[in-house]
């Protein structure tokens, strides 16, 4: 299941960077099939090639990990913030609005 998560990860941060698997694959040294593979879970990822899949998407160990890793809230809090960052201040603060209507629920 974490291979799926983190697979999963993989291919979506590869996307936003604009890479194809064909583009990505070749700057790591791999087969397009074997880099499909592992978007999609069916291989547990090898250390040093998730080092060099996160050195070619430029991205930390914390992005790919956020979805199994416990201290990840963090990270997401972070990613929020700089989303809320690039809206109108007015849609900013209706989004503030539900978050803390959320948080007072879920305290009581």
């Amino acid at each position: 299941m974490v291979q799926k998560i983190i697979g999963r990860r993989i291919q979506e941060i590869r996307k936003q960077r604009g890479l194809t698997q064909e583009q990505m694959a070749e700057r790591v040294n791999i087969s397009p099939h074997y880099l499909s593979a592992l978007e999609r879970g069916v291989y547990n990822i090898k250390l040093d090639l998730l080092v060099d899949i996160l050195n070619i998407l430029n991205c930390s160990a914390d992005e790919v990990f956020q979805d199994v890793v416990g201290s990840s809230s963090k990270i997401k809090a972070s990613q929020l913030s700089e989303k809320l960052k690039g809206l109108p201040v007015h849609e900013q603060r209706k989004i503030l609005e539900v978050i803390e209507i959320m948080i007072a629920n879920s305290a009581q």
